[in-house]
């Protein structure tokens, strides 16, 4: 890939679905390799250490994990909402500034991230209500794992820039390089040097580093357009709140469907260490599904940024509909996969009978309603790219707040019982999908009326 070939843009320009599909390969799959540091973790502690092992890794202190990273990459998202819509106009100097005060942000943030994670870590656990036999190793595990924070948000940060101008090739090498890397690490630090837990944990945070330095070596190198700089990265107050005006609603939405899901592990967690496992294993399985769709999000947002960066709102609502008839196709399939292959699948993770069975149950209770999420991602992400992120939050958390705690909540204690638990997802996403399409289809006519589109 040359230079000029990432700053031609294909995406204000080309075929739709064509551009849709070249953008949305490299990111799902590189997604996809992002998921397997976690899910090979899972795989060998789960096979070679125990089923306590598993739900250390993937239960409780995953959901942790996942609520700090799922609330910095959404406030990252208004950073690369912003620089997409600067490289659509192609302004380089606004390009300039995002850049390193996104670099800079991430910095600061992962350091504080770190320092709050090791302390609060033990409490945390406890208050989710840990089983007892897990719960050491879920702490030495999350410890490690926060030491590492500036690697994983480094990389985080770097790579959705990279998207943001219509690069996604590259950071899919650099994840598979590094996913590699992780499993011969997880096999060299657990069978070779028998260090369990904390083992998978340090392969991690090293595979992590390893892409960190990749992505950054990148942005200093690899574009004309936009060039990292390291004594230039600092925050630029102005940029900084734009950036935070996108990013923080989204941030605060990823929050919440991550504090809902730590409530939900608590509840999970009170069945004992059998459910705890197997939500951990159906945690990496539903990942896929997951993978897909967040990567038909992340495409539309970059292509809605850029094109209401260079103006071309009618190609804004085509790429939606063409995304999301796309999305609905590959999800629905999956869907299905996962549907008629999970007894096995599960067995990829544990021989243990009744985890697998509790798996089973769960992952076919739940997986169907899954489809309806691919609306609420492909429109909040179409939303997000033009820079509408209040509205649509609002929505999504009051699916959440409205719908799914007070279930959880309040239902969930006197009926203890796995489907009470697991129903309160299809719940919420119900009522925030009609709500966030009755609100798409306003903003639509809006931007029609004002700029004589259909």
């Amino acid at each position: 890939m040359t230079k000029e070939n990432v700053t031609s843009n294909q995406i204000t320009e080309g075929v739709i679905w064509r551009q849709l599909l070249f953008f949305f390969f490299p990111i799902v799959i590189g997604t996809l390799f992002q998921q397997l540091y976690n899910t090979v973790d899972a795989v060998i502690v789960g096979r070679f250490v125990g089923k306590q092992a598993l739900a250390s890794v993937g239960g409780s202190a995953a959901v942790l994990s996942n609520l700090i990273i799922g609330f910095f990459t959404g406030l990252s998202a208004g950073a690369t909402v912003i620089i997409s819509q600067h490289y659509g106009a192609k302004n380089s100097r606004s390009l300039h500034e995002s850049l390193h005060t996104a670099y800079a942000f991430s910095i600061i943030a992962s350091i504080g991230i770190a320092i709050l994670g090791w302390f609060l870590t033990p409490w945390l656990l406890t208050v989710m209500n840990t089983p007892a036999d897990v719960l050491t190793d879920s702490i030495l595990y999350l410890r490690i794992y926060f030491l590492g924070m500036i690697a994983v948000l480094i990389f985080n940060m770097g790579s959705g820039i990279m998207r943001a101008i219509g690069d996604s090739k590259r950071p899919l090498y650099y994840l598979i390089v590094c996913c590699l890397l992780n499993i011969v690490l997880d096999i060299i630090m657990v069978l070779v040097f028998h260090l369990g837990i904390a083992g998978v944990a340090i392969a991690t945070i090293i595979s992590q580093a390893v892409s960190a330095l990749l992505v950054t070596r990148t942005l200093m190198k690899g574009y004309d357009l936009l060039k990292l700089s390291l004594d230039a990265i600092r925050i630029s107050s102005p940029m900084l709140r734009s950036e935070l005006r996108i990013g923080f609603p989204s941030g605060l939405q990823s929050c919440m469907y991550g504090i809902t899901n730590i409530i939900i592990q608590a509840s999970v967690n009170g069945f004992g260490t059998d459910p705890a496992a197997a939500w951990a294993a159906y945690g990496k399985l539903d990942a896929i599904f997951w993978t897909v769709c967040g990567a038909f999000g992340i495409a539309i947002t970059t292509f809605a940024g850029q094109n209401y960066g260079a103006r071309r709102y009618d190609r804004i609502f085509k790429s939606v509909r063409v995304c999301l008839g796309m999305s609905l196709g590959i999800c629905g399939a999956l869907l299905v996969f996962l549907m008629v292959f999970c007894r096995p699948l599960f067995h990829i993770f544990t021989t243990d009978i009744n985890v697998i069975n509790i798996g089973v149950y769960m992952l076919r209770y739940i997986t169907p309603s899954y489809i309806v999420f691919v609306f609420i991602e492909i429109l909040s992400g179409a939303l997000r790219g033009i820079g509408d992120v209040l509205v649509p939050t609002l929505i999504t958390l009051g699916g959440v707040c409205c719908v799914r705690l007070p279930w959880i909540l309040l239902f969930v204690p006197r009926n203890h019982e796995l489907w009470a638990i697991l129903v309160s997802y299809p719940m919420s996403w119900i009522a925030t999908a009609v709500l966030l399409i009755i609100y798409y289809f306003y903003k639509k006519k809006l931007i029609s009326a004002r700029t004589n589109i259909k």
